[in-house]
């Protein structure tokens, strides 16, 4: 049996990629690119033609790099799958050039990988929370989960993601009028589970725009950025609002430099979406993990052998 497990997570806007030793839990190799999977979706309702030639090039690239025939590979995809028209003809299209299947996972399964893998580095962080509640901000869906303990866990996910927004409004005012009443159903969900079971201790951040609002409170930059030192990063509402003045303030040339290539137009929209969590669930502070889905699909895996 192979003891190495490749991760891969096809999201809206991302391809995220780790390679593990399941019995050491070394992490092997790790890659990222930007693919923009969900670009156009909102106006055409499939993923372009571009677009999966930027799916396949990284994937392509990323064997090459981390070599996938000496493990398990598992490939989950997400919110931009789901919702594409041409779903079918896309995993199709992607297998015959790279031979990675993908399998299609509902918002309910991804909360609970990325649940698997939060556990994992709140244990790392010496951090045993009672109670936390998770918000993992992705391309084109964001997903809210509560978790109370052992075998009690509630989640839901949101068709509310910094692609789809940001494609569907002109300007980052018209944005920020717009998300309230775009997040009223995260409001209705979120006061649903505190009224019935209490608020949770901790506020706990996943994905790009949390992890990008950390590394630039940090003082790091795209070429500069360091996993290791954004988990159990805490940021304020007032984080927030200081990086996004930071980032309107920057030049294009500027604002890639900090976020990167093909995140640079999106990370506007994922501070104000952000933001509102925050004016939704009343609390002064999140912490940060850059893990998520790919590394809960490793642990998974594992876990099963």
């Amino acid at each position: 049996m192979k003891k190495g497990i490749v991760a891969i997570d096809l999201g809206s806007n991302s391809l995220r990629i780790l390679k593990m030793d399941c019995h050491t839990k070394e992490r092997l190799g790790e890659f990222h690119k930007t693919v923009k999977t969900a670009d156009k979706l909102s106006h055409t309702g499939v993923v372009s033609k571009e677009a999966i030639e930027r799916i396949v090039t990284a994937l392509n690239e990323a064997k090459e790099r981390l070599g996938f025939s000496d493990a398990t590979v598992k490939a989950v995809t997400t919110e931009a799958i789901r919702q594409a028209k041409n779903s079918d003809e896309v995993l199709a299209t992607i297998k015959s050039k790279t031979g990675v299947e993908f399998e299609v996972i509902d918002g309910e399964q991804e909360a609970n990988y990325a649940l698997m893998a939060i556990q994992e580095r709140l244990k790392l962080l010496g951090e045993r929370p009672e109670s936390f509640m998770m918000v993992d901000i992705g391309g084109g869906s964001t997903e809210l989960l509560f978790h109370y303990g052992e075998g009690k866990s509630f989640s839901k996910s949101f068709p509310i993601g910094i692609v789809t927004v940001t494609q569907t409004f002109k300007s980052p005012p018209q944005i920020a009028d717009a998300i309230p009443a775009l997040m009223n159903p995260m409001r209705e969900y979120y006061n649903e589970i505190v009224s019935k079971y209490g608020k949770t201790k901790l506020f706990v951040a996943i994905a790009g725009t949390p992890t990008t609002v950390a590394a630039m409170k940090l003082g790091m930059e795209y070429a500069t950025y360091d996993a290791q030192k954004i988990h159990g990063t805490r940021l304020s509402q007032k984080d927030l609002v200081t990086q996004l003045m930071r980032l309107l303030e920057m030049n294009p040339q500027e604002r890639v430099k900090a976020v990167g290539v093909g995140r640079d137009d999106l990370i506007v929209s994922g501070i104000l979406i952000y933001d509102e969590l925050y004016t939704i669930s009343g609390f002064k502070e999140s912490m940060v993990i850059d893990d998520g889905l790919r590394e809960g699909v490793a642990f998974s895996v594992c876990k099963q052998r």
